[in-house]
């Protein structure tokens, strides 16, 4: 049965061989012309037996050691955040050093065969591109953010409706502006309203926060000037300012630096030869074309001949878009803190027998911060991905000024606000709450046009694979709309009851932000219902799952507790498939909830406990409880929050548990939000697209791209980028893979059924392992027609279900790891290297050039 399985795919594998190319470089019918940079790359001295496996780890990230089956790995290239590692013995071998300073130079000499049988292998280890020291947990409260920028990528795919697709991307990039404001807006509430404008003017608030001493104004019937220098409201709100205003600083830094360290790697450019001593950052006298694809809104919305854009040469190459966009909701949260100041003073200016000079500069600041508004919304809409090529031009006269421009706003609001104004004294609540509710309703209002889009582009290709029938991207938009609304209104709950425990001192936060809060009981209860239905669903799922267990494994002794453990591991891998329902009854209890919330507090202007006064004892109740409950939940759900993310940067196990989530959200780049967390693919693929290419030129051997988990998707990203004459010699080798299980059915525009099927059509050979225990991998289901098959069919797990000659101890329940303890790993590898091109011709006299003199 197994040479007539080793027969079967000599045979199929002829299918992915091309007939050797002559001397000149000529290709065979089917295939494209090489171009000169490719055709060059294809030349080399060919060494019989240079075979190579490049293994990419997955979630949790491990060690060289782990991965390589050694104790003695050597780093060959790379850096302390990212490196290929080989085992030590192959170094010394084949006289490849790392940086260390081992038996020669890095690449000085081909690889050869591990003496141990099979190809010599190399593992890729970029765990520390999403953990490292405990501070990067503090990324997580860059949640919203990050949650918004995937919506981008959630859109269904379209071909042929490119202005279809630029309004897609254009409604995300304004909600992800919008969530911008209202953080920013949440900082003003807490700093300016709460703690300037409320508590420092309440004496009885003063004696219990006594470091808010010097704001305090005079006491009643006190002389003129009595109080403080800082005791004017307007001089209170100047100064509360800083806190805003750092904390938009403090975004903007942060985007910044991880801007220079992630978007600023230069991908494989198809255009030219691999420069190793090419500069990362372009000088300010480079000129570049500037085509449609340079200021167009959104360059994706080109269908792509190659099946995905992820093929394209700028994908992985976003310097250019995080830096304007940083400069435009920088400008935002700058203009934001500036109106928070400048509108209370101006309201009190308009008052009958104001200053009319006052009056007047109060009208033109409002007027130059509405034109700034305006500005950075046309940069937000104007201004989209390029990703044809690579975009290396900054626009840093657009960066520069608008930062600028809103920085001199601020401090003119901040003059303005100081100002002496005999008479003004800060009483309820800070002027402008209504924002908040004009901003939830802008959002909710964008969000709807975006499902309306989105469900105009699934009807152009519908896939009932798709998650939520595409409306993916908007539930997950109004999610993150959500969680910065519940957050903000929790927050701004928790301070005002710290510095009003008996609620009598203050008027205390705007009443929707309470509303927001008040939502999150009611929430969780409907989360807790679901969660029980799943259960009691898989449940039985589990139980059927037994007769299945005990016909594959005939002949075995029964053994029910064993029958019931494998039984149980596929019941609970089936939760995955169960997302969408979660994600679908989650975005409709939270459009209601909040809903609710919004018409509440606009039609009661009363917190839930103050508009159920007059109603029933148990209504009233209710209110009062999910009020109390809101914002304790959120105080608590904030601290659980940020240790839970600590522990998981630190602790291996802790991260697998919401590593999924987390790489799968920083995996895509920064195409809708400069604040979310920095995109580790844009290090990662450029790092396997050069070592490969250069691997293969210098060598021209064979080599199997082989992806675990996570580290398939990166895999499959860094093939796509390969130029054709080195797609020829890779082979794809995935196991634990989320491709189509996950990202085919989230992402169908990039990894939807017609992306795979052009992987399969683009790369040599691709091999697919998992298992029936395995939460996160799957088939990726390329469409029936192709040969040979892609997906194995699944791996037995356990191995063997009771003890045997071969398996004398229980063997365990793998799930999603340790493929490659499986014998079909290895034989599966070993059937790519046979179906991949054997041989290339050896390297021809390069052209005499002219001499330049």
């Amino acid at each position: 049965m197994e040479r007539a399985q080793d027969r079967s795919a000599e045979q199929t594998a002829q299918r992915y061989e091309d007939p050797a190319p002559d001397r000149y470089g000529d290709r065979p019918p089917g295939r494209p012309p090489l171009r000169d940079h490719e055709d060059r790359a294809a030349r080399g001295p060919v060494e019989p037996g240079t075979d190579l496996e490049l293994l990419v780890h997955g979630v949790g990230g491990t060690t060289p050691e782990k991965m390589l089956g050694d104790p003695r790995t050597v780093r060959v290239s790379g850096d302390d955040t990212a490196a290929v590692f080989r085992r030590a013995e192959d170094v010394e071998d084949t006289g490849e050093a790392g940086e260390a300073g081992e038996a020669g130079a890095a690449g000085s000499a081909p690889a050869g065969r591990d003496p141990r049988g099979g190809p010599v292998r190399e593992a890729y280890v970029w765990c520390n591109l999403t953990s490292g020291d405990g501070s990067r947990a503090l990324w997580l409260l860059l949640l919203p953010f990050m949650v918004v920028n995937l919506a981008h990528w959630m859109r269904p795919a379209a071909p042929g409706r490119p202005r279809t697709v630029r309004l897609y991307g254009l409604l995300v990039r304004l909600t992800a502006l919008t969530l911008t404001v209202l953080l920013v807006a949440a900082v003003c509430e807490v700093a300016l309203d709460l703690v300037a404008w409320q508590c420092a003017s309440a004496p009885a608030c003063v004696r219990r926060h006594s470091w808010l001493g010097f704001l305090a104004p005079a006491a009643p019937g006190a002389p003129a000037g009595a109080g403080g220098w800082w005791s004017a409201p307007g001089r209170r709100l100047a100064l509360a300012a800083v806190v805003p205003t750092a904390l938009t600083g403090l975004l903007w830094y942060l985007s910044h630096r991880t801007w220079r360290a992630y978007e600023s790697h230069r991908p494989l450019s198809p255009d030219a030869e691999p420069d190793p001593n090419a500069t990362e950052r372009e000088p300010d006298a480079v000129a570049e074309r500037d085509d449609a694809d340079a200021t167009g809104p959104d360059a994706e919305a080109r269908p792509d001949p190659r099946g995905s854009a992820l093929a394209r040469p700028g994908f992985w190459y976003g310097r250019r878009l995080v830096a304007r966009l940083r400069a435009a909701h920088t400008a935002a949260g700058l203009l934001t803190v500036a109106a928070a100041v400048t509108v209370p003073a101006a309201r009190f200016d308009r008052r009958p027998g104001g200053a009319a000079v006052l009056d007047i500069l109060g009208w033109a600041l409002l007027a130059a911060l509405a034109t700034g508004a305006v500005a950075v919304v046309w940069v937000v809409c104007r201004r989209g991905r390029s990703e044809r090529r690579l975009d290396r031009r900054l626009d840093r006269h657009l960066v520069r000024r608008l930062k600028l421009g809103a920085l001199a706003l601020l401090l003119l609001a901040l003059l303005y606000a100081g100002w002496s104004r005999p008479g003004w004294q800060s009483a309820g609540g800070l002027p402008g709450a209504s924002a908040f509710g004009i901003l939830m309703l802008a959002q909710g209002v964008v969000i709807v046009a975006l499902a309306v889009v989105a469900r105009i582009l699934y009807r152009r290709r519908p896939d009932p694979r798709t998650g939520m029938r595409g409306l993916g991207g908007p539930a997950v938009a109004l999610l993150a709309c959500a969680l910065g609304g519940v957050i903000s209104g929790g927050v701004a709950q928790r301070v005002a009851d710290w510095l009003d425990g008996t609620r009598a001192l203050l008027a205390g936060p705007p009443a929707l932000l309470t509303w927001q809060a008040s939502v999150i009981p009611p929430l969780i209860a409907v989360l807790l219902l679901l969660a029980a239905a799943l259960a009691v669903r898989t449940a039985r799922l589990a139980r059927a799952e037994r007769a299945h267990v005990r016909r594959e494994y005939p002949g075995e002794p029964e053994d029910p507790p064993r029958t019931r453990a494998i039984a149980h591991a596929r019941a609970m891998a089936t939760l995955t498939d169960s997302v969408p329902l979660v994600v679908a009854v989650l975005t409709a209890t939270t459009l209601l909830l909040g809903a609710v919330a919004l018409a509440g507090a606009a039609a009661t202007g009363k917190t839930p406990d103050g508009a159920a006064d007059h109603t029933p004892h148990l209504v009233r109740a209710v209110a009062e409880t999910s009020q109390a409950l809101g914002s304790w939940l959120v105080g608590l759900g904030f601290v659980l929050f940020v240790t839970w993310g600590r522990r998981a940067y630190k602790d291996a196990s802790a991260r697998r548990t919401i590593g999924i989530l987390w790489d799968v959200g920083t995996f895509w780049p920064r195409a809708a939000h400069p604040f979310a967390p920095p995109c580790y693919a844009e290090r990662a693929v450029p790092d396997l697209t050069w070592r490969m290419v250069t691997w293969t030129r210098r060598t021209g051997g064979r080599l199997v791209l082989s992806g675990h988990s996570q580290g398939s998707v990166l895999a499959a990203a860094a093939a796509w980028q390969l130029p054709p004459s080195v797609r020829t010699r890779v082979a794809l080798l995935t196991y634990g893979s989320p491709l189509e299980r996950l990202y085919g059915r989230w992402f169908p525009a990039h990894f939807g059924p017609p992306a795979l099927a052009a992987l399969h059509r683009d790369i040599a050979c691709w091999r697919n392992l998992y298992r029936r225990t395995d939460p996160i991998g799957g088939p990726v289901r390329i469409p029936a027609g192709t040969a040979p098959e892609v997906d194995h069919e699944p791996l037995p797990d356990p191995v063997a279900y009771g003890r045997t000659l071969d398996h004398p101890l229980p063997a365990p329940i793998l799930g999603h790891s340790d493929y490659p303890s499986n014998p079909a790993f290895t034989r599966e590898r070993a059937r790519l290297l046979t179906r991949l091109l054997p041989g290339l011709p050896a390297q021809r006299p390069d052209p005499v050039r002219p001499d330049p003199s």
